[in-house]
């Protein structure tokens, strides 16, 4: 037996790679002017792929005010794992801006991504897929979203997510 989660008629429960990855492109297709991701390391199997990258790329290209924010608990490891994704925010830098999440609270297990800041998917402990998906403006819990501003305000670009030739 399935199970879902009917609290807004538009939240639902997901439990794999397959279903998550199909989660976070629903929610870049229904961004109209943000995207802000919290990841641990820029997760290949969510944002290095085709079906995410088409609509990020329509998000920041089509429209002059499209941005997308991306909180990375691991720059290290992201730089070398999200080749694709770095690639596209090293040529879109004025539309992509990748930060590093602060030390102090790089022990947060969670991950996710919100579309302007109304539709969300959310993933407790991002070493799972299990989470779940809300793309209703009434049900996304706002601790979401005043957790990635407040991490946003208190994080800094680090020297590997700058672009290439932006480092010494």
């Amino acid at each position: 037996m399935s199970m879902q989660l009917d609290i807004t008629g538009m939240r639902r429960v997901v439990a794999t790679l397959e279903d998550y990855r199909a989660a976070v492109v629903e929610i870049a297709v229904v961004a109209r002017h943000q995207l802000s991701i919290y990841t641990p390391d820029l997760e290949p199997a969510l944002y290095d792929q085709d079906c995410f990258l088409e609509p990020v790329k329509r998000l920041v290209l089509a429209r002059s005010h499209g941005r997308v924010r991306v909180l990375i608990r691991d720059p290290f490891r992201a730089a070398r794992e999200g080749p694709r994704f770095m690639q596209m925010a090293r040529r879109l830098t004025s539309c992509i801006a990748l930060r590093s999440v602060p030390t102090e609270h790089r022990d947060d297990a969670c991950a996710y991504i919100l579309a302007d800041n109304h539709a969300i998917a959310y993933r407790p402990n991002a070493a799972r897929w299990i989470g779940f998906v809300e793309l209703s403006d009434d049900g996304i819990d706002r601790r979401h979203v005043e957790h990635f501003e407040q991490l946003w305000s208190r994080s800094r670009v680090q020297p590997e997510l700058r672009p290439t030739s932006a480092r010494g």
